[in-house]
This record gives C-alpha cells, structure tokens and sequence, in this order.
C-alpha cells in the first residue's frame, strides 16, 4: 500500500453458482474492493435477467419515502440510525420486508384518509357553529328595519318577478362562510348582478381553522345575504357556488337556532373524541416506524444494489459469469468473502474466481481513511489520475490547510 501511487489491480473472472449468487455479492459489497465489468452490454435496463427484483426494490423504496415523509411531519419522532453493521438480509426476508411494508403503508394510508375526512367533518361542523353564532346579530338588525328591500312593480318586473308573486314579497337568506381574500370581489358581484336588492352583512372568523388536506391555516368570513324573491335567491346561490363559498343552513327563528346550535356542539364533542383517537392510534404506528426505518432505508438499498450488480453477469441455466477488477493485495478478502457467501447460502459447489490476462489499463484506486478521504476527494474533483500514476493527496494534505484554512 503506498499513498503516493494507486493500488496495483488485475482482471479476474468469476463464477457463481445461481443459489449463492446473491450472499456472495453481499458479502463482496460489505467490502468495496471490486469493481465489475457489465458482460451484456447490448441489453437495455429492462431486458435484464433480475429487472423484476429491482422493480421490487423500487416499489419497497417507495413506501419507505412515504412513510419517512408522514415520520418526518411529527416534530416529536426521531428516526432511528440503523445499527452498525446491517447487512443484506437473506434472500428469504426480502418478502418479509415487503410484507411489513406493505402492511404499513395500507394502515398508513387508511389512518390518514379516516382522519382527513374526520377533520373535514370537524371543519364544516365548526363552521356551521360559527354562522348560526354569529347570524343572531345579523338577524336582529333585519328585525329592526335596517334593511330596505321594498320594490315598485316595475322594479319587480325588471328582476324577472310577476307582479303577483307571493313569493317575492317575502325575505330570503343565505349564509355560509367565504375566504377572506373573495370576500371583496363577492360582495361587488353580488351587487351588480342583483342590481343593489341585497343586504349583505360578514364578519370575520377568529378560529383556527386548518385545511384537512394540507394543514394550511384558513382566513374565512361569516356571511349572510338578504334577499326578496325567490329568483334573486337563485341568482345569489349561484354567485355562492362561482366564488366556492360553503352555504349552511341558518333557520330565522331564535328558538331553531339555538336548537340546531346545541346538536351541531353535541356533534363537536363526540368527534372531537374520535379524532383524538384516530390521532393516537396514528402517532403509535409512526413511534413504531420511526424505530425502524433507518434499518429498512439501508436494507432496501443494499438489496437493491445487489441486484443491480447481478444485472451485470451472463447468465445461464445453473451459473453466473463475470468480469471484476480487484487490487492484488484483497484477492484473499474476496476469496473469503465468496467462502462465505457460498456457506450462507447452503450451496455445496464453491465460487470460482480465476486471474485473465488483458492489456486493458486498470482503474485507478486509491485507498483511503478518514483523515485522507476528504482531501482525495478534492484531487477527484480537479480530475482522476491514471493507474499508477503520482498522487497529489499526501502533499496536498499539508499545503492545502496552510492556502485555504
């Protein structure tokens, strides 16, 4: 080993046996000594013998994003690092992590869409209570004759009303709630399409309101619209419905109010209760995921890379063939390595892996530690050196904190 120059390398062909394929590259990679050659180079990325299994590891990496996403949003979880060393797990419990994880994010995904649709129900009945508080004043107002809503005939005619109509002599409401920002723009509308025959009244919502579906703090205004006759009544609904204002119902009578009011708060209380519980029940399921996520973020990577690596051999009915560079000095590692792999996985035949000659120029690699790797690192990044050839990094490691610290 010398720092000043990359470590000498050979070309070396290896053959496994289909069965320890998969424990032998995994105790190959636990090392990092080799680099493989790809021996179907005319095949695509999907005409590969093991693409189904690198299909399975993207699904698995899939749901652990998912769920490392709904981890994350809990400020109070904190995801576990995974012990050191983890290595691949067996062949065998590949199907038990995906099992895991696909049982995860089934019960994920229904505690999420239970509690959505809960919070949107808390939503619509907090807002009920607001309007059917807050409308008693507007309703005393119109009860005191603040309101002029009186027309000619002619007037009546001009809005699309008989003469005659009994229903257009008396006074209809509107309410519901609005946000903030289209308050403005409704009240204009309102007016000129109802040619100034509406009495609006609004005041603003200081609850706090979240949107279910992305947490957002909402800014919304209590209305209520007064109108004569039961066309103008059309009119003003569908301004409601083109502005996206949510209409509840909003009985006249104080003693319906109050009555609908006390049902819509016996309402709050009960689903206040369950979306507690739905609440804890979730938080339990992530507590339990976070403490285990690091293992299966390194698990499903591990997996995957193995996999990708096999798509470089030549396959055939009871074999596995390739190319691989291996510094001179690691060939016993890897000959205990495929030892190994080959004892994991129950085989009886051993791994072979013979020395070929060539007169293809070796990859360059240099053999770093903790202290060396950063400053390699920089020397990479201006360009890498050829096999063999100087190394810059030991005299780099001594000028470059005195130039740029």
């Amino acid at each position: 080993m010398s720092l000043f120059r990359s470590e000498e390398a050979a070309l070396y062909q290896l053959f496994l046996q289909s069965e320890a394929a998969y424990t032998s590259i995994g105790e190959i990679g636990e090392l990092g000594l080799v680099q493989f050659l790809d021996m179907t180079p005319e095949l695509n990325a999907f005409s590969r013998h093991y693409v189904t299994e690198v299909r399975r590891c993207d699904e698995m990496q899939r749901k652990i994003h998912f769920i490392e996403k709904e981890v994350r949003k809990n400020d109070h979880l904190v995801i576990q690092d995974a012990p050191h060393p983890t290595p691949a797990p067996p062949i065998g419990e590949m199907v038990q992590l995906e099992n895991n994880l696909e049982k995860m994010e089934n019960e994920l995904r229904e505690l999420l869409s239970n509690q959505e649709q809960l919070e949107k129900n808390f939503l619509e009945l907090t807002e009920l209570k607001e309007v059917l508080t807050r409308t008693s004043s507007f309703f005393q107002e119109a009860s005191q004759g603040e309101m002029h809503l009186g027309q000619s005939e002619e007037e009546r005619a001009m809005m699309g009303n008989e003469p005659g109509d009994q229903g257009s002599t008396g006074i209809g409401t509107v309410a519901g709630v609005i946000n903030r920002e289209r308050l403005m723009a409704f009240e204009r509308v309102l007016w000129r399409i109802c040619r100034g025959n509406v009495y609006v009244k609004h005041t603003d919502l200081e609850a706090d309101l979240r949107d279910p579906s992305t947490g957002d703090k909402l800014q919304k205004s209590v209305f209520i619209v007064f109108y004569q006759g039961s066309r103008l009544g059309i009119k003003v609904k569908k301004v409601c419905e083109g502005f996206h204002a949510t209409m509840y119902p909003c009985p006249e009578q104080p003693n319906e109010r109050q009555e609908m009011l006390n049902g819509v708060e016996t309402r709050i209380q009960d689903l206040t209760v369950v979306l507690d519980q739905t609440r804890d029940l979730k938080s339990k399921v992530l507590l339990n995921a976070a403490a285990n996520l690091g293992t299966w973020v390194v698990q499903a990577k591990k997996i995957k890379s193995i996999y990708h690596t096999l798509n470089l051999f030549q396959v055939s009915q009871k074999y596995l063939q390739v190319q691989c560079w291996i510094p001179h000095s690691d060939v016993p590692k890897i000959q205990s390595a495929l030892r190994r792999g080959t004892e994991l996985s129950g085989s009886s035949v051993p791994s072979v892996l013979n020395r070929i000659s060539t007169k293809l120029p070796p990859p360059t690699f240099h053999r770093v530690n903790k202290f060396t790797g950063g400053f390699q690192s920089i020397i990479d990044a201006y360009g890498m050196a050829d096999y063999r050839e100087m190394n810059p990094m030991p005299f780099t490691c001594i000028t470059f904190p005195f130039l740029f610290a």
